[in-house]
């Protein structure tokens, strides 16, 4: 199990022991009435977590109890920890945030944009390059396959860009063969830009994605189950979801973590725990540093944590909600009205397709983590998560 975070009583560190008792009815409620099998839910403030508790099932074909060191598909939530570990290589002058990716891998010298027309799609040449800040920020003009249903999209399903049995090598090259949904830079689209990033990793380190994370982040951080294939061992501890789900009765796949992963997706391929990824959080919120290691500068943090989009970029409010903007990674909290959740202008978050998600606000020197397996369900729980822990600041 991971090394644990300085626990406390709630109260030490101004939070309220009753109102987060709410938190924990509420989801015993919904586990109950069998809307979601089982969660695991973790808040800290002020380096020490005041509520760490597993609910429900991990396993609901079995009934195998959840338990707090469950391993979990964390899918987008693995974007942060890429997104990081480029910085982490800028921080050593490897890269500039203004460089064209195709000087890291050329096939991108040669991508245009879709023009779509009636039942027909021609391309155009780029009014310019695709830069890694353009990955990190999603304004690259990529997509994902499942955000729409426009020729584009249906040319990403075609070429199986998604496919398991690939090296991020050929997805990239494969994505560098489509055309792009906008003009690098016009417009903020959700994608696979940090699939990119990840095979940027490669080429610039050297090493595989998977092998940089772990000596660079997951080792140095504790992060013990944090993979991108969960070994033999600990299958008995990865979290399931309901075959089907509990409302629209639709099928539910979820990405298979026993098997020896080809493709390490760097949008969204780790498992994690609870406490793996908040010790993560915890360095976040720590300025970069954890027992006093330092794994990225304060000021680079504050890069990526600030709004990269302005007033001017468009973007779509069912993936990014009305009063944020998008830093270099991370969602970015940009007023404290406007959005239909509590937060504090600042605070940044990013959350995966299957329920899990996070937030840092260091403003309040909080953070929470939440983890479940219910695809369908993802968008109640990530808002009645964060409702009631602000709900149960004290002071």
């Amino acid at each position: 199990m991971s090394p644990p975070l300085p626990a406390c009583k709630p109260e030490d560190v101004g939070l309220s022991t009753a109102a987060l008792g709410r938190l924990s009815s509420a989801l015993q409620d919904r586990v109950a009435a069998g809307h979601v099998p089982g969660a695991v839910a973790l808040v800290a403030r002020h380096g020490k977590v005041a509520y760490f508790e597993a609910f429900g099932s991990q396993n609901p074909a079995t009934g195998q109890p959840m338990a707090k060191d469950s391993i979990f598909r964390i899918y987008s939530m693995t974007k942060p920890m890429v997104s990081t570990g480029i910085m982490m290589l800028w921080e050593e002058g490897r890269l500039l945030l203004s460089d064209p990716i195709e000087k890291y891998i050329p096939e991108f010298a040669a991508t245009q944009v879709g023009i779509i027309s009636g039942d027909t799609l021609t391309t155009v040449p780029r009014n310019r390059s695709i830069t890694v800040q353009d990955l990190l920020r999603h304004t690259s003009g990529l997509t994902y396959e499942f955000r729409g249903n426009s020729l584009v999209h249906k040319a990403y399903i075609q070429s199986r860009v998604s496919r398991l049995r690939q090296t991020n090598a050929e997805q990239a090259a494969t994505l560098a063969s489509l055309p792009l949904m906008h003009q690098p830079g016009s417009r903020w689209e959700y994608s696979r830009s940090t699939d990119v990033l990840g095979r940027l990793i490669e080429v610039i380190s050297g090493q595989t994605l998977g092998v940089f994370l772990n000596e660079r982040l997951i080792s140095p951080l504790g992060m013990v189950d944090a993979t991108f294939s969960v070994p033999e061992k600990d299958h008995g501890r990865i979290a399931e979801p309901f075959a089907k789900d509990p409302e629209s009765g639709t099928d539910i796949a979820l990405l298979d973590m026993k098997r020896t992963a080809i493709f390490e997706s760097g949008g969204g391929g780790l498992a994690s725990t609870a406490m793996d990824y908040a010790r993560f959080c915890a360095m976040l919120l720590n300025n970069g540093r954890l027992d006093n290691t330092r794994y990225i500068g304060r000021k680079t943090l504050e890069l990526m944590t600030s709004d990269h989009l302005g007033e001017s970029v468009p973007r779509p409010l069912d993936t990014l909600p009305p009063g944020h903007g998008f830093g270099l990674g991370f969602a970015v909290r940009t007023h404290a009205g406007m959005a239909t959740f509590p937060g504090t202008v600042g605070n940044y978050y990013w959350s995966g397709a299957a329920g899990t998600s996070f937030w840092v606000d260091p403003a309040e020197r909080l953070f929470g983590v939440l983890m479940i397996q219910a695809p369908v369900q993802r968008e109640y729980y990530r808002l009645l998560f964060r409702d009631l822990v602000y709900a149960a600041i004290a002071d």
